[in-house]
């Protein structure tokens, strides 16, 4: 087994929290090997392990059940030896929002009484649930509120798998024995882009997909997954080949001078390097392209010089560029770029033979917006003068 490749960083904002110790282990989240693993050593025969990981493995994600009772393809006593050594448990919801867009955002607790935010944003045609990968963030992007928040911990792959099963929960999402089987998906993507950094949680979100991705259960394709990542470089090849879902880049600026201040992660692998490592993402992962996000800040990053040196850079890679109109958030010391400016950045892109989409922002209403989450206990307010001076500005 690899060594985690997270940075441990201390807790600075909260009390430090014991997690709960012994008890029922939790199966959610739990790869098909790690299943096996546990049903042997609470007494499952070996021979009959493949079979019981199905069977258990169908109950909890294909149906949604979650009491051992219920499931009723199994002997009586084996439920029993179930129930004895094992329990299936989803954060907590503290708090549902609805947008006056449809959006739902969740506040939802985990162990240790830590939150985290998931945002349901339904669309026409599809719905995409954006799911969180840590509590709190090490990056301390300058333009995002999450990362005002900093890390208290990594989310295990139950908690982040648990969030597709909430908001699965929340919108009635489960199949009903006996009922037809309708094909509308009301998840019908996933992106990792909530709180946190997923490559600095790389082996949870790895585990967490894989559960996910599975054909018999939550059936979510891999294409059909996107993960946001700021730049961490040595895990962009491994994201290929152990998970090879589509890839996003939080890009927003076309000179490490403005890169280094808006994303400080840039000082660590610069705009050149992290190119370099996206060259072979599509052919390691079987990807059509990349996505790079580039949030649109005024004054800071929207000329049309920087129009013309995004093509530059990304020239050789497949790719798509997703302009972000900012997300304005309380203290923040950005503004959103005009919209004019917005639209005539993309026409630069567009006439460059790359997609360039306007993201409509959803769901501000309740702060549920790209770059804003950010769990209620934790919002502590810095003073605007206090994020400029740490973003450098």
């Amino acid at each position: 087994m690899t060594e985690p490749t997270s940075p441990v960083t201390q807790d600075v904002l909260t009390v430090p929290r014991k997690l709960p110790e012994g008890g029922k282990l939790n199966l959610v989240g739990l790869t098909r090997a790690e299943l096996r693993d546990a049903l042997i050593a609470a007494g499952t025969p070996e021979k009959q392990a493949k079979m019981r990981v199905g069977q258990v493995w169908q109950w909890i994600y294909h149906w949604g059940v979650r009491d051992f009772a219920a499931m009723t393809n199994l002997a009586k006593d084996y439920r029993a030896l179930l129930d004895r050594h094992f329990e299936i448990a989803l954060p907590e919801v503290v708090t549902c929002q609805v947008s006056l867009d449809g959006t739902r955002k969740y506040l939802l607790r985990i162990a240790g009484g830590h939150e985290v935010e998931a945002v349901y944003i339904p669309e026409e045609n599809r719905g995409t649930l954006c799911i969180s990968s840590q509590v709190g963030c090490t990056l301390t992007c300058s333009f995002c509120h999450t990362g005002t928040q900093k890390l208290v911990r990594n989310l295990t792959a139950g908690e982040i798998v648990g969030q597709v099963m909430v908001a699965r929960d929340d919108l009635g999402e489960w199949p009903k024995p006996g009922e037809p089987k309708d094909e509308t998906r009301l998840i019908s993507n996933v992106v990792l882009m909530g709180m946190g950094e997923p490559l600095y949680n790389f082996e949870n979100v790895r585990n967490a997909m894989q559960v996910v991705m599975d054909g018999e259960g939550l059936t979510l394709s891999r294409r059909r997954i996107t993960l946001s990542t700021s730049g961490i470089v040595p895990e962009i090849a491994r994201t290929a080949e152990e998970i090879g879902c589509l890839l996003a880049i939080s890009f927003h600026a076309t000179t490490d001078e403005v890169r280094d201040k808006l994303v400080p992660v840039n000082k660590k692998w610069n705009i050149a390097t992290l190119l370099d490592a996206l060259r072979d993402y599509p052919r390691l992962s079987n990807s059509e392209r990349i996505t790079f996000e580039y949030v649109m800040l005024k004054g800071v990053n929207d000329s049309d010089e920087d129009a013309r040196r995004l093509i530059k850079l990304i020239r050789g890679i497949p790719a798509k560029i997703n302009l972000i109109p900012f997300n304005e958030w309380p203290g923040s010391p950005y503004q959103r770029s005009d919209w004019e400016r917005i639209e005539a950045f993309a026409d630069i892109v567009y006439k460059a033979g790359y997609a360039a989409p306007i993201r409509t922002p959803r769901g501000e209403d309740i702060m549920a917006a790209c770059g804003q989450l950010k769990s209620a206990t934790e919002r502590a307010r810095k003073s605007k003068a206090q994020i400029a001076d740490e973003a450098g500005l």
